[in-house]
């Protein structure tokens, strides 16, 4: 972890890091740098800069060391010389004190930190075309969380709540009644009463609207695990993989073009299946399953759990360009878990995604319109 920080002269900040009492082991300790290693592991350095230096230290890093090579070299070209303290013509710094000044003095707008991996992105700023990646402010509800009815810890109206302090304007209940053996089988009539209680909730809430939806297996076969009838009533799908996980790569492609196939099936959750350290993404050809789901006016989520971000920025960028959309959603089983979608949109933007691309930055009513099919 590096920490920047500008500061007073005389300021103790170097000791207070060496001294803050999760600190194992002390590699450095100086007036301008200092390193330390914590109790967990983690390495942690700090610099302290002059503000005149600091939006050139923030820049240098925040970019990848491709991207920073890449604005050396347009630094250079100008006889100018690029580091963290700033842009220099011979001894005079020419800029540093904001990073939008540094890329201003190269002749480049400013390029989001996210997108500073020497993807295109420079190529883009030179010709205007960099994306106005999504913002966390641009997200109007989660399409994918879980109550008390299956995994999660929340009643549906304190769901709705937590939802509503956030300041979305609504949030889909979608509990995962699993079809395996040794777990609860999908009751298309408890289900039905949790869509009638949602429907009685939404009838007294005014501030939000509650989604009725659920987390539908994709079987072996391609099937879903509810009848359509269920599914019909239903504002949403959200549809997963949760089993057969080894097949080949052509039959896992076709089972999950096969699966939305199905006119109720809306939102294609996790596509990939990983699950951090415990699971490997499965083998299946994601750019076919893009193309199939816009040719079938399906969506793909973005799964903002930590052991989860899938789609993956790659997997992202790849989204947008064929033009397919994508949900992010938390998958929240707790309150707490409904802050993850701030690491999916990190994710997105990584992506190169705006705010058209991903749906649930739409009113309900336009929404509701992607949603049909």
């Amino acid at each position: 972890l590096d920490i920047l920080a500008t500061c007073r002269k005389g300021a103790p900040v170097m000791s207070r890091l060496v001294n803050y009492p999760q600190v194992a082991e002390v590699i450095s300790h100086g007036d301008t740098r200092s390193s330390v290693i914590l109790r967990s592991g983690l390495q942690v350095d700090l610099r302290v800069v002059p503000r005149a230096s600091y939006g050139a230290a923030l820049q240098y890093f925040t970019g990848s060391k491709a991207h920073n090579i890449a604005l050396r070299r347009r630094a250079a070209v100008r006889k100018l010389k690029l580091n963290e303290y700033g842009i220099f013509d011979g001894d005079e710094q020419v800029a540093g004190r904001t990073e939008k000044e540094v890329y201003a003095r190269l002749g480049l707008p400013f390029i989001e930190p996210e997108l500073r991996e020497d993807h295109g992105e420079i190529d883009a700023a030179l010709a205007r075309k960099l994306p106005r990646v999504v913002k966390l402010d641009d997200l109007r509800g989660d399409l994918h969380c879980l109550t008390k009815a299956s995994d999660g810890h929340l009643s549906v109206e304190a769901l709705a709540r937590a939802a509503s302090k956030r300041g979305y304007q609504y949030v889909a209940v979608t509990d995962r009644f699993r079809p395996d053996a040794g777990a609860r089988k999908p009751d298309p009539k408890r289900l039905r009463r949790q869509m009638a209680a949602i429907d009685r909730l939404n009838e007294r809430a005014h501030r939000i609207v509650v989604l009725k939806g659920c987390e539908v297996d994709i079987l072996g076969d391609s099937a879903l695990d509810l009848p359509n009838d269920v599914l019909a009533a239903m504002d949403l799908t959200v549809c997963a993989v949760h089993s057969h996980f080894d097949l080949s790569r052509a039959r896992q492609t076709a089972r999950l073009l096969r699966a939305m196939d199905n006119p109720h099936f809306n939102i294609l959750a996790h596509p990939t299946g990983r699950l951090g350290d415990e699971r490997p993404p499965m083998d299946v050809d994601l750019e076919r399953i893009m193309q199939g789901a816009k040719e079938r006016g399906c969506i793909l989520e973005l799964n903002a759990q930590p052991t989860r971000l899938d789609l993956s920025d790659v997997h992202c960028r790849l989204a947008r360009e064929i033009g397919v959309k994508v949900a992010i959603s938390s998958g929240a089983q707790h309150e707490a878990h409904l802050d993850y979608m701030r690491l999916g949109v990190f994710q997105a933007r990584r992506g190169w995604l705006e705010r058209d691309d991903v749906v649930n930055t739409r009113s309900l009513a336009q929404l509701r319109r992607l949603l049909k099919r």
